[in-house]
């Protein structure tokens, strides 16, 4: 069954990249020389095929950019060409000569991409910060609210690299937290990456006085033990909480959860018992799915990310349809839920549906 999806997969994919290419060859072929077709096609392969080399001979980094970028144009051009297809057919209707329309609808193919991949690009890598206010109705003893900062799927490795950390130890903080949660996909699939890169370094720059806390998402994996990966990342200032819980300074609940995809992961109730309920609690859970569980187990915040809300457009209609909350707040009874759209990306280096974020929760308490 594995193996006739793949090869399912590669005929769909090797259709697509035929009809991008032939859309391309037939707006070239008028102004460059037949010869130029083999270094069309030629190119055309390497470029579908970069992404599967990187995976293939992943210590040779410049496949991975090709390839990150090539399915950020695969990805455009699969939602513009079939636009520029429908107006030359709706334009064979009109007085316009085909080989004029024809021309110019090459030119707008072009302006269009070039223009969406910038605008993807910079959503991409320049983040904003989002900030929510919510009302935790118990009584916390000598505080009165709590500056909370987050940010998932940052997905650090290559081309989330150290630049784009700094902006992220920059603007958290600038924000000067109480508390730093990260609920997730910390890292690429790749810790030698990330370690290499010196972004482990960048990050342990971020201070709050209540610390910086993280769970792990499905991105975060490495082939050896857990605990290796683990502590990796808590050479980077911040403490993982995998299936487990804390209280800070004896006043606030955190639970940190594994991700979805761990077969073994508790079950909320279970990481639930012998918790103060009068004291306000925190859960990081990657991803956001059962909600109504953690109202139903008294828990008040919930911060999840994982949904990019869709990065590419349309796919934040299809993570709209998926959860119950793929993007921003929502309040079920008591509890809070307030997820991110992620500081990174995965795959393309852009994003068109979303922008990339830090975000800021005010928590206020009882009085």
């Amino acid at each position: 069954m594995f193996v006739l999806a793949g090869i399912l997969f590669l005929i769909v994919y090797g259709l697509l990249v035929f009809y991008i290419g032939w859309s391309g060859w037939s707006w070239m072929k008028p102004v460059v020389s037949a010869r130029f077709r083999w270094f069309y096609i030629v190119a055309l392969v390497f470029l579908a095929i970069s992404f599967i080399l990187a995976r293939l001979f992943g210590s040779v980094s410049f496949l991975s950019v090709i390839g990150s970028y090539w399915l950020a144009i695969f990805s455009l051009l699969l939602l513009i060409l079939p636009v520029v297809h429908l107006t030359l057919w709706l334009l064979r209707l009109t007085r316009i000569p085909r080989h004029y329309a024809h021309k110019w609808a090459g030119v707008a193919t072009l302006v269009l991409l070039l223009s969406t991949l910038g605008y993807g690009i910079y959503n991409a890598y320049s983040p904003v910060v989002r900030q929510y206010s919510i009302q935790i109705d118990k009584k916390v003893e000598g505080v009165d609210s709590l500056n909370i900062v987050m940010a998932a799927d940052m997905h650090f490795g290559l081309l989330s690299g150290p630049a784009h950390a700094k902006r992220m130890v920059e603007e958290i903080n600038a924000l000067k937290p109480d508390l730093v949660l990260y609920p997730g996909d910390i890292i690429d699939d790749n810790l030698d990456m990330y370690l290499k890169s010196g972004i482990a370094d960048i990050i342990s720059g971020i201070q709050a006085p209540y610390g910086v806390y993280a769970s792990l998402g499905n991105h975060d994996k490495y082939n050896g033990p857990i605990e290796d990966l683990i502590a990796a990342l808590e050479k980077s200032n911040m403490q993982v909480l995998y299936d487990d819980k804390i209280t800070l300074d004896d006043k606030i609940t955190l639970i940190g959860r594994k991700d979805r995809t761990e077969k073994d992961r508790a079950e909320v109730a279970m990481l639930m018992q012998d918790t103060d309920l009068s004291k306000p609690v925190l859960m990081m859970d990657h991803q956001p799915y059962d909600l109504d569980i953690a109202e139903q187990n008294n828990v008040d915040l919930v911060v999840s990310g994982h949904t990019h809300r869709g990065q590419i457009a349309p796919a934040q209609f299809i993570t709209k349809a998926i959860y119950e909350n793929d993007w921003g707040y929502l309040q079920k009874g008591s509890m809070h839920s307030i997820v991110t759209s992620g500081f990174g990306f995965w795959g393309p280096p852009i994003r068109t549906s979303s922008r990339s974020e830090i975000v800021q929760i005010h928590v206020s308490f009882q009085q």
